[in-house]
């Protein structure tokens, strides 16, 4: 039977499993008491048949149970009913069911009366159940009779409605009266209630705690006294399970009793809910404060004034343990009564200065329950936790403040990390409103706050609206003039750059952009700001000061579309102009060079190039000996550039092509690439148009003389200086005037290198040429300016610039326009190149023509050449304009300063700066007012003050 017979029962097939049920039904009549030494094996298989998914199965089952009760529950009752009792607690409801019917039968069998079906109301089946009740307990003995009991009670509140109505039939045909009852088998009861909470089934613990409300109904002020220090030892000394199942069943008590019996055991009670608010287990003190909640809701703010002081005073005051436990039950309360409890714990705990560790530890567990109301208080809570650390800020602390700080900054990361979404918006502003405060410490303190945000937050990322606001506040702290500040800006700024992407970063950067542009003109303008000068921001003059805002600069040069690739590159260039070379070099410049040489060369608009090239030239200003191995891919970058459809682009690349000239090494494959490009030939072939071949030309020859001037030494073939001069003198007579203009810069920069013979035969040559074309003259004009603004005017015999000053004056007065401007820039660097023994002599020849080409009544390019080229002569020779005979030059030159045409003003007031040497002071004015007339020497006067004073500086490159 054991061994072939009952392993079928979880045979597959269902009928098998049936006909083993079969057998137990009928074996046991058969046996008779032989079958008592096989009810120990086959009962937990008939059980087992009892949640058999076949119906059929589980109706055998039922039968060869109520047969096995039937012939055997009387004599073998110790057997079957431990099965029947585990029934009682199986997970599947239908055991359970059928268990309760079992357990009904075996009641039935001891007691020799039967289960009602119905009600029982008459006083015949009351009388029954008390005989049924006696004779129960006579066989089973008094314990076992209250296990079974208390089992059969604890159904009657089951998860599954037909096992509830099973359970009360079964305990109305056993019990008579059912209070009395409850009261003989309490302590049993009880104790499998608490055995039920403490199991850590969810539908255990819940049948429990209904079954307890339901007993606190029926019993009231009888069980609450007994019920009480049960669940209070529970909390104390149990497990967790144990303790969560005490708070289910206290909830359920308290929600089950009149208002009357809790006020009547309030004491009792309210020691019982401290107890599990206080506990260590986070699980615990949440169902504590569900208990709580109860209370409160029937006995109002009492239950406020039996516990909170307590607590309060425990936090305060008390041991580490205590004071721990009075945190925990302080944020349990909090967790459901915030609105009630925070003004008073704030009032509390923050106006009490200053605040001690303790305070700031429990503030810290305060604002992890309180996220969705603690914003109201922000006004009162920020300012003092800025200030308490603003007072302890930088200063030398003993091991109790260490710890003071410590805990303080717990508490505001406490805070930063738990305040819910809607005020986060009211945190941000609230620190913001403090990082410009007068005091250095609240300002690096807001600082390090608004550093906490982003760090605590940055998984939820619910701050990114309020980024420009971050972003203005850090930024407006790198020109602070704390030291502490600047680091405290710099390491907010950084975690913003680590903790927000920066694809959402580079969203902002024209707001970067403006703000550091307004920081600067601000810096420069304010009282001992630096005017024009070079200003540097000191959070970007330290150790790392631009690494927080690179990566959103290389993000946007990178990936972003036109108008962000502008921004960034151009906003990569103010940067750098704010930075010293020293926070540069190295590892840093590099790390910036590379992004915009790799883009540089891609499809990009032209003012995106501009922005680019801008910024190159910037990097090569103050990168020096660190870019030398980026020299190759920058000269082909900016040799690309010139070939660029976009004029500024070209412009740029030249004076890019400038700046490189210090670090290049192998001129002269330069040299030669811009040769031919400028006859034409090379990547200017591929051109279509004769314009952009034009264009091109003239772009080549003003790089090629860029490169000769700042780096024909470094040439080291022969034939380089040479050949640019051949190129210059080829195309110094080209149709195109832009192109016979950079023809002349070309061969001023290649005399530069050569010796004086060499200059004063390419001179002469030149000179004898008969060819009396326009293009001719005003090459000739052009060539003669860049001559004498040259070095090697120096080397230019007295016979030669003697012919040059005849023929200058000889274009003064041609009929062609061009000519002429040219001439007169031509002729002002005459007089600014003459010797000092020869100056008088070439002013007497010039002068006239001078003020002849000086009329206000000429054209405004002829007056704004004529001003150029008395700027040319007067920074060739700062001296040339106080002698006496060039009084008539500035007279006239007032005058034409004096006309209507703005730019006639403009250009006559940067040579007059220029002659009265205003950038030295009144000096020169004081010269010419001494020799001039009344009248001039007035309005010299009023133009000095009112526009000469107020010019900084003249761009002395264009006058070049």
């Amino acid at each position: 039977m054991k061994d072939e017979i009952l392993p079928l029962i979880d045979y597959p097939k269902a009928s098998t499993r049936e006909g083993v049920l079969w057998v137990l039904t009928f074996l046991p009549a058969s046996l008779g008491q032989g079958f008592a030494p096989l009810i120990d094996a086959s009962f937990p298989a008939l059980i087992s048949g009892l949640s058999d998914e076949s119906e059929s199965v589980r109706d055998v089952a039922m039968r060869a149970g109520r047969v096995t009760i039937r012939s055997h529950g009387k004599a073998h009752v110790e057997k079957i009913l431990p099965s029947l009792e585990d029934g009682l607690t199986n997970e599947d409801h239908r055991i359970r069911s059928a268990s309760l019917t079992l357990l009904g039968d075996l009641l039935s069998v001891l007691s020799g009366t039967r289960i009602s079906k119905g009600d029982i109301d008459t006083q015949d089946d009351i009388r029954q159940a008390e005989r049924a009740q006696a004779q129960i307990a006579l066989i089973l003995g008094p314990e076992t009779r209250k296990r079974v009991l208390s089992g059969l009670y604890l159904r009657r509140s089951d998860t599954t409605a037909v096992v509830r109505q099973a359970a009360v039939q079964v305990w109305k045909s056993v019990v008579s009266v059912t209070p009395r009852t409850l009261r003989e088998i309490l302590d049993t009861l009880v104790e499998q209630i608490v055995n039920a909470l403490a199991s850590g089934h969810p539908d255990h613990t819940q049948v429990a705690g209904r079954c307890l409300g339901d007993i606190v109904r029926k019993l009231g002020d009888a069980v609450l006294p007994e019920i009480m220090p049960i669940l209070k030892d529970a909390l104390s000394r149990g497990d967790t399970h144990t303790k969560l199942g005490a708070c289910v069943g206290l909830t359920e008590m308290i929600a089950c009793s009149s208002k009357e019996q809790i006020l009547k055991h309030l004491d009792i009670l309210v020691r019982v809910v401290d107890e599990a608010l206080c506990d260590n287990e986070d699980k615990v003190r949440k169902m504590a404060a569900s208990c709580f909640q109860n209370l409160y809701a029937i006995v109002g703010n009492k239950v406020f004034d039996e516990i909170v002081p307590q607590l309060l005073a425990a936090m305060e005051g008390g041991a580490d343990d205590e004071r721990v436990r009075a945190i925990n039950g302080i944020t349990g309360i909090l967790s459901i009564r915030s609105k009630e409890l925070l003004p008073y714990l704030i009032a509390r705990l923050v106006k009490t200065r200053p605040i001690s560790s303790n305070q700031a530890s429990a503030l810290g567990s305060i604002f992890t329950v309180t996220g969705g109301s603690i914003h109201s208080f922000f006004g009162t809570i920020i300012p003092t936790l800025l200030s308490e650390l603003s007072e302890i800020h930088g200063l030398e602390l003993n091991d109790e403040n260490k710890i003071r700080e410590i805990e303080l900054r717990k508490c505001v990361r406490s805070l930063c990390g738990f305040v819910e979404g809607t005020g986060v918006n009211a945190l941000i502003g609230e620190i913001a409103a403090k990082c410009s405060n007068d005091k250095e410490g609240m300002r690096a303190e807001a600082c390090w706050m608004m550093q906490t945000v982003i760090e605590e937050r940055k998984q939820k990322g619910d701050f990114h609206e309020q980024i420009p606001i971050m972003l203005r506040d850090f930024i407006h702290r790198l020109n602070d003039d704390s030291k502490q500040v600047l680091v405290a800006a710099n390491l907010g700024l950084t975690a913003l750059s680590t903790h927000v992407s920066t694809e959402e970063l580079v969203k902002h950067i024209e707001f970067i952009r403006n703000l550091i542009a307004s920081m600067v003109s601000d810096a420069r303008r304010r009282k001992g700001g630096v005017g024009d000068g070079e200003f540097l921001l000191p959070g970007f003059n330290m150790p790392k000061g631009l690494e927080p805002l690179l990566p959103i600069y290389q993000r946007g040069i990178l990936y972003g579309d036109a108008s962000i690739r502008e921004a960034s590159a151009a906003g990569l260039g103010e940067l750098i102009t704010i930075t010293s070379a020293k926070f540069l070099a190295g590892p840093f410049i590099i790390k910036v060079t590379g992004p915009l040489l790799r883009i540089v060369g891609d499809r990009n608009p032209s003012a995106v190039k501009v922005a680019i090239i801008k910024t190159l030239g910037l990097i090569l200003m103050k990168g020096g000996p660190a870019l030398r191995a980026f020299v190759p891919q920058f000269q082909t970058t900016f040799l690309k550039a010139l070939s660029d459809p976009s004029r500024q682009v070209r412009v740029e690349a030249i004076k890019a092509l400038a700046l490189l000239m210090p670090l290049s090494t192998r001129l002269d494959p330069l040299i030669k690439e811009l040769v031919s490009t400028s006859l034409g030939s090379g990547s200017a072939s591929s051109v279509d148009s004769a314009a952009g071949l034009v264009a091109i030309q003239t772009a080549s020859l003003e790089a090629l003389a860029i490169v000769v001037k700042h780096g024909g030494k470094q040439a080291k073939l022969p034939e380089s200086i040479p050949s640019c001069l051949d190129v210059g003198r080829e195309m110094l007579y080209h149709d195109d005037e832009g192109i016979r203009s950079a023809a002349a810069k070309v061969i001023g920069a290649a005399c530069e290198h050569l010796d004086e013979d060499a200059i004063n035969i390419v001179t002469k040559e030149l000179i004898a040429s008969l060819d009396s074309s326009p293009n001719h003259k005003h090459g000739n004009a052009c060539m003669y300016h860049h001559l004498l603004v040259s070095s090697a005017r120096k080397m230019l015999r007295n016979d030669t610039f003697d012919d040059m000053v005849h023929i200058i004056k000889k274009y003064m007065v041609e009929e062609a326009n061009l000519i002429r401007e040219a001439a007169c820039v031509a002729a002002g660097a005459v007089l600014g190149a003459a010797g000092d023994d020869a100056v008088e002599k070439y002013i007497s020849i010039l002068q006239p023509s001078i003020l002849k080409c000086m009329d206000p009544k000429d054209t405004i390019e002829q007056l704004k050449s004529m001003a150029r080229g008395l700027s040319v002569g007067a920074q060739l020779n700062p001296r040339l304009f106080e002698r006496k005979s060039t009084l008539p030059i500035i007279d006239a030159a007032l005058k034409c300063a004096m006309t209507a045409q703005q730019r006639v003003q403009f250009a006559f007031n940067d040579f007059l700066w220029l002659a009265l040497n205003v950038k030295d002071g009144e000096s020169g004015l004081n010269r010419y007012c001494d020799g001039a007339m009344f009248e001039n020497s007035k309005k010299m006067k009023s133009l000095y003050a009112k526009v000469l004073i107020r010019i900084k500086s003249v761009n002395t490159d264009e006058l070049a």
